[in-house]
């Protein structure tokens, strides 16, 4: 074993694919000086008795990104590192019940091709030409990944292990860590054979990562919201015609099945099958004072409980009659790391300057490759080459409390293959934060969604609406909110609306100073005292990171706004550069804001208010609405004459009491996302991501690149500028009669594939689908005529002039 260590620059806490991968990827960098340490032998957690499948199939564009680059990277790895490694790349089917399930098909065989994977959609006769032995005449189709496979675990991160060891990493193994303490900005890690100086830590622990998270509570640390899912799998003795099967193939084995609408996997085993069910009875453990987590579960695992999956094994036999021919050879049933929404969280350490976690992967083995090299650049550089927020872990804030997460795994685990429609809202654990005009939402008709736990109204339902669950589980544009949502719009239009906006992300910055050092933070220019605009924060390559409401109260006093669901990512990005003297406090909660706007507005707020309402566009001023201070903002992201109202929390019943008997009909946040598109407004960490730069993101004129301060960003935009952008953002109205372009839908011009749409939405006022979306530059020009490919149909779309689709000299906006 490698001499231990007092000094390095990463201590990854966690020998399992993750970790392991974490010290490849950084000794390949350059950075060797690293130290994994792991409490028993590698891949004793999760990582041993892991099935091993690596799918390309993922609904996330990132996560998409993470497998691809692990697959591509596995099969040239032995080689690599000269170990060798059991890998099948033997394909995998994808079975669908239903037409909608080949929608969800088709959309990801999009996004695959786009990132350079050739996935086929099957019809029924064809699905026994890849598998002889399935019964498919209850099948609606397929899909067909040529590279999905399996690969042993244990041989894959050993591998990892000896490239690391080879570049001079230090591995050490049965090195069971203690605790943490702060060295100035480092740390000092603490384990059983001595402590371990470091610039930064990461936690990998896998099942045992909330355990290690404790550790760093008290330097700013949240509780981790994982919860640990018993899985099992089992594999069945010798089958003799998958034998016979082999050897006529040359040895090669059978695809991978994935029965998603079922719920399970069935692959091909040595010569028996191996079937992994995903139920909806399961179970999670190590939740109660009765069933503690033990110390050390190393290479342990649950005892068996196959009574829970006789349902799926039953209806896996009807699919594969072979699987019921022979006896179950052995079952697997171990521990999983479940974050609420089952995928991995990873990134920087929320509330915690340089540490970073990345552990909670339901499907670390397919991810374990691009989780590495991912995590290396967040370690080394502070960004990434992809746009990770899908999985970063500040995605969770503190509505994500030990009943949240365990009912959120509960839920997910048991819809681990669900499709994630885009009007559907998930039931388990919501409610966590209500707005103090939640049940008059409700009474209302309020269709409620969750906005980092946050409960809004999604559109208002009437007397006869279908608002059940399964009313929307559906892909299409049209349900039982599309005639509401059209009446929202038309109210707003056409009188005056209100959406209450609770949960907005909202921190005050003071000091003497702050206006200079958020001048060299910030890509462009600040308001002037009593006014607002639009802050946009930049990478070192000059991508997009956030975008904030800048509220300027005087010289160097601020409040600084933000999405909801960016809380902990944005008040990061600003705490962790904040120098002396400043003060930055997160006052969400204390706060929250009404948008009152239409043509109508200023009438009803005359009646409420003693604000000055001639006011021009983005001013600012402090005022009394309905007896109560408030701050009012002429602003309104719906592209209508409007003000933001912002009241103390305490007070905001009575104040959304008194716009609502003024006459205002309350809208939703479908309505509100209808009417920005109209506008081309973005969205946070769909059309404003790090995955374009701020020029092709069309955002310009919200950069100051002749302003003396050197803005993280400047020199590379500066280069662009000189160079050209080689992709630009467009607007396109696209001819999509079924249902509105979803985000990363591939744009096509002819038969070759030029961009993406980050959003789109039907226009209710100018009654189009309207999609925003970056695409090659030469192909920017108004009139250019695209295709946008929505769920397999590619739909004509053309480019609008760089302007707002509706009231596009922004008369109403100003009036």
């Amino acid at each position: 074993m490698a001499e231990f260590p007092t000094s390095a620059r990463v201590v990854i806490i966690g020998g399992g694919v993750v970790g392991v991968s974490t010290l490849y990827h950084l000794a390949k960098a350059g950075w060797s000086d690293c130290v994994l340490i792991e409490k028993n032998e590698l891949t004793a957690g999760s990582t041993w008795h892991a099935a091993g499948n690596t799918p390309n199939f993922a609904g996330s564009w990132a996560v998409m990104n993470m497998q691809r680059y692990s697959l591509e990277m596995y099969r040239t790895l032995a080689d690599d590192v000269d170990y060798p490694i059991n890998y099948h790349v033997t394909g995998a089917i994808r079975l669908a019940h239903t037409k909608d399930r080949m929608r969800e098909f088709e959309r990801v065989a999009s996004m695959g091709r786009y990132q350079g994977l050739q996935m086929d959609m099957l019809e029924p006769h064809q699905i026994q030409d890849y598998y002889p032995f399935m019964e498919t005449h209850d099948l609606e189709g397929a899909l067909w990944d040529p590279l999905d496979g399996d690969i042993d675990p244990a041989q894959l991160t050993q591998a990892m292990a000896k490239g690391a060891r080879d570049l001079g990493a230090n591995i050490q193994r049965f090195c069971p860590a203690t605790g943490v303490s702060r060295d100035g900005n480092g740390w000092i890690v603490h384990t059983e054979k001595g402590d371990i100086s470091c610039d930064y830590v990461m936690n990998a622990a896998g099942y045992y990562a909330a355990r290690v998270g404790e550790w760093f509570k008290p330097y700013g640390g949240r509780d981790v919201p994982l919860t640990v899912m018993s899985h099992q799998y089992f594999l069945t003795e010798e089958i003799p015609e998958i034998k016979e099967w082999t050897v006529a193939n040359g040895g090669g084995h059978l695809p991978m099945i994935r029965d998603v609408d079922t719920s399970y996997y069935l692959r091909q085993d040595n010569y028996g099958l191996n079937l992994g069910p995903y139920e909806r009875n399961c179970k999670a453990h190590w939740i109660t004072e009765d069933d503690p987590m033990p110390h050390d579960f190393s290479f342990q695992l649950y005892p068996d409980d196959l009574d829970r999956l006789e349902w799926y094994i039953e209806d896996a036999m009807e699919r594969v009659p072979l699987l019921g021919s022979q006896g179950v050879g052995r079952v697997i049933n171990g521990p999983i790391p479940y974050a609420p929404d089952g995928l991995p969280m990873m990134g920087p350490m929320p509330g915690v300057k340089n540490a970073f976690e990345a552990h909670s992967f339901t499907f670390g083995i397919a991810q374990g490759g691009g989780a590495g090299k991912v995590m290396a650049e967040w370690i080394m550089h502070g960004e990434t080459e992809w746009d990770m927020w899908a999985v970063d872990g500040r995605r969770y804030t503190d509505h994500a409390d030990a009943d949240f997460s365990l009912k959120k795994a509960l839920e997910t685990y048991g819809h681990e293959y669900a499709m994630h429609f885009p009007h559907h809202e998930w039931p388990a654990a919501r409610d966590k934060k209500l707005s103090p005009n939640h049940e008059r939402l409700v009474a209302d008709g309020g269709q409620m969604g969750a906005y980092n736990g946050w409960e809004r109204a999604n559109w208002f339902a009437k007397d006869g609406d279908d608002t059940s669950e399964e009313g929307t589980e559906t892909w299409a544009r049209e349900g039982s909110w599309t005639a509401r949502v059209k009446e929202e719009v038309e109210a707003v239009r056409d009188g005056v609306g209100v959406i209450d906006m609770c949960g907005f992300s909202r921190f005050t910055l003071k000091g003497e100073g702050a206006a200079e050092w958020l001048r060299g933070t910030v890509a462009g220019a600040l308001p002037k005292a009593g006014r607002m605009n639009l802050i946009y924060l930049s990478d070192n390559r000059g991508r997009i990171v956030t975008e904030m409401s800048c509220i300027r109260h005087g010289e160097d006093d601020f409040t600084l706004m933000t999405a909801a669901v960016a809380q902990w990512h944005d008040f990061d990005l600003l705490a962790n550069k904040l120098p002396e003297g400043l003060e930055l406090v997160d006052v969400s909660k204390a706060y929250t804001t009404m948008l009152v706007t239409g043509p109508q507005s200023r009438d009803l707020l005359a009646a409420i208010s003693d604000a000055d309402l001639a006011s021009g566009w983005l001013s600012l001023q402090n005022a009394t609405v309905a007896g109560h201070e408030a701050t009012l903002t002429r602003v309104s992201f719906v592209g209508e004459l409007g003000w933001e109202v912002h009241v103390a929390t305490e007070n905001a019943a009575a104040v959304y009491t008194a716009i609502r008997d003024g006459g205002a009909t309350p809208f939703g946040m479908f309505a509100l996302d209808s009417m920005r598109i109209e506008k081309g407004y973005r969205t946070w960490k769909g059309d404003l991501s790090t995955d374009y730069t701020m020029l092709e993101g069309g955002l310009e004129r919200f950069v100051r690149l002749n302003k003396e301060q050197d803005f993280p960003g400047k020199a590379a935009l500066q280069a662009e500028k000189q160079q050209g952008s080689k992709k630009g953002f467009v607007t396109l109205v696209v001819e999509a009669p079924f249902a509105d372009a979803p985000y990363m839908s591939t744009v096509w011009s002819g038969d070759e594939v030029v961009g993406e749409t980050t959003s789109g939405n039907f226009g209710y006022r100018v009654n189009k689908s309207i999609a925003l979306g970056v695409v090659r530059s030469d192909l920017t020009e108004p009139g250019t005529e695209l295709e946008v490919e929505i769920f397999g149909e590619r739909c004509k779309a053309v480019v609008q002039p760089d302007q707002p689709l509706w009231d596009p000299e922004n008369e109403r906006l100003r009036a």
